[in-house]
């Protein structure tokens, strides 16, 4: 997932409940799907954040040796600055790129 083309709103928007629902159906279904997208978008987007955080990372034994890492604070400020997962979330469902099927 390329973070950097992600076109989400990052304030709280109003969706229109009757896009949401019409690939399914079903609302509960939808938000369902969504959820679940979102939280697998939080895991990759966390996974991402610490590997980045661990290149810049300085192991002491010491306290009085802390000091600010500067690209770990623009890296942190890059992350901060992200639309939230479940604005990600529903606008891949809003795109269609959100592939599910039925259970039964």
């Amino acid at each position: 997932m390329d973070l950097k083309k992600a076109h989400a709103p990052v304030n709280t928007i109003t969706y229109d409940k009757n896009r949401i629902e019409e690939p399914t159906g079903n609302i509960y279904e939808a938000i369902t799907i969504i959820a679940k997208r979102a939280n697998q978008i939080n895991g990759e987007i966390k996974k991402e954040l610490i590997e980045k955080l661990e290149e810049f990372a300085t192991y002491n034994d010491s306290l009085e040796e802390i000091f600010e890492n500067k690209e770990q604070i623009e890296v942190s400020k890059f992350y901060e600055k992200l639309p939230k997962p479940h604005a990600l979330a529903v606008e891949e469902w809003l795109e269609e790129k959100i592939s599910y099927r039925e259970s039964k």
